[in-house]
């Protein structure tokens, strides 16, 4: 798997992680605060669409994922 693919899979599972916490309804419910780390799930996926710029991603790297090679023509 490539680094773009661990962003979306990680951040995908702390986005609905931090729902199934923070939403009242929620069997698994603790804190209404965890909505706050998805929106700075969101916020930063946001930045990422701009700026190429990961945190994740840069932590990723330096473990040794390959990057993809696919673009867009």
């Amino acid at each position: 798997m490539t680094i773009e693919r661990y962003i979306r899979i990680i951040a995908g599972l702390f986005i609905m992680t931090s729902l199934a916490l923070g939403v009242e309804g929620s069997p698994i419910f603790v804190s209404k605060w965890f909505l706050a780390f998805t929106a700075f799930v969101g916020l930063n996926l946001f930045q990422f669409g701009f700026t190429n710029l990961c945190p994740l991603g840069m932590i990723l790297k330096k473990l040794g994922v390959p990057e993809s090679k696919a673009q867009c023509a």
